[in-house]
């Protein structure tokens, strides 16, 4: 079995590269256990803006420009809904944020996403005295419904292989790369935190944030838009609700924990008025990195070698665009932006 590419990892980094590989007639097999679960149980928010302090985010409409049409490519591939378009409605908490508001507004990177006029609180379930600001060019991608979606077409396609990777069993040659049965020219991983027993790519500076997120089932809050507080409530259908999320420096384990849950739970009281059930719980570990910015490039030494890493919290927004990167600077020679580049650790 020969390939242009092996894709390790069926995350939201691999199925964005392979995307690229598909749309440029490249073939290629991905090969995953499925063990890393930070694009599961991703709220899969997209966001251009900083809501704690009211600033762009990096890159944000470049990130958005390249997302949006890829997502709706996926749509149309698979055959189902995904973007879920849905303005956020940021909370404040005083006259102060409120001016805040305003003066952000004003910032030439923030005009297209910030909304200058208020918006009035008028659900009798939410807390929000002070009323709302809306986030324009936001919305939700099921990210979960996708990466089962993706992973059954290549099972149809005969592209997807479950397993392990052995990392022992990769051999480097003069023609190309050799992986038990499988020959390939190149290699790209997309491991998330699952790079720390890749042994190419383990020295890179990767952070595991664990995070955690509850659903919750609640009639009566009958909530039209994304709510932002300290925590998001997002409306997923059928009057269920995600509520997240944590950060955990520490617990490295994909196990839900009753700490995580009290402290959501503590915190949408501040928010909400309303009855409510917890129907789930789930965990996951995001691949950030100390200079949040993505892991991209070629291994210095072994050059049929890449990674395509540390997305982060802002995976959904910036995954389409990193992954195009990464297929131009292979196939094209295009450089990839230093900010990004892996090689900026060395």
């Amino acid at each position: 079995m020969k390939y242009d590419y092996i894709i390790v990892g069926s995350g939201l980094a691999g199925i964005m590269f392979a995307e690229q590989l598909r749309l440029h007639n490249k073939s290629f097999i991905v090969i995953s256990n499925r063990s890393q679960q930070a694009s599961v149980v991703a709220s899969g928010l997209y966001n251009p803006v900083v809501l704690k302090r009211f600033t762009a985010t990096w890159n944000a409409a470049i990130h958005l420009e390249v997302a949006i049409p890829k997502y709706t490519a996926l749509e149309q591939l698979l055959g189902l809904k995904l973007d879920y378009v849905l303005p956020i409605h940021r909370v404040f908490n005083s006259v102060k944020e409120q001016n805040n508001w305003f003066l952000a507004c004003d910032k030439p990177l923030l005009t297209n996403f910030l909304n200058p006029n208020l918006v009035t609180n008028k659900n009798t379930s939410i807390k929000a005295p002070f009323g709302f600001g809306e986030v324009n060019a936001t919305g939700r991608i099921d990210t979960q419904r996708l990466i089962e979606s993706y992973r059954e077409y290549l099972l149809e396609t005969n592209q997807y292989k479950e397993a392990a990777f052995d990392y022992e069993a990769l051999v480097e040659h003069s023609e190309g790369l050799r992986y038990h049965d499988i020959r390939a020219e190149r290699i790209v991983f997309t491991e998330g935190f699952g790079i720390h027993k890749n042994p190419y790519f383990k020295h890179l500076p990767l952070e595991g944030t664990k995070g955690e997120l509850i659903t919750i089932h609640a009639p009566t809050l009958q909530l039209e838009s994304i709510l932002k507080s300290s925590i998001f409530v997002i409306p997923m259908g059928a009057d269920q609700y995600l509520v997240g999320s944590t950060y955990e420096w520490t617990d490295k384990t994909n196990q839900p924990t009753a700490e995580a849950k009290s402290e959501l739970l503590e915190k949408l009281e501040r928010l909400v008025s309303c009855d409510y059930e917890v129907v789930d719980q789930r965990a996951g570990i995001r691949p950030t990195v100390v200079d949040r910015r993505p892991l991209v490039g070629q291994h210095s030494d072994h050059k049929r070698l890449f990674v395509l890493n540390g997305l982060g919290t802002r995976g959904v927004l910036v995954a389409p665009s990193m992954a195009e990167a990464l297929y131009n600077s292979i196939e094209k020679d295009t450089p990839l932006p230093e900010e990004i580049d892996i090689n900026r650790f060395d």
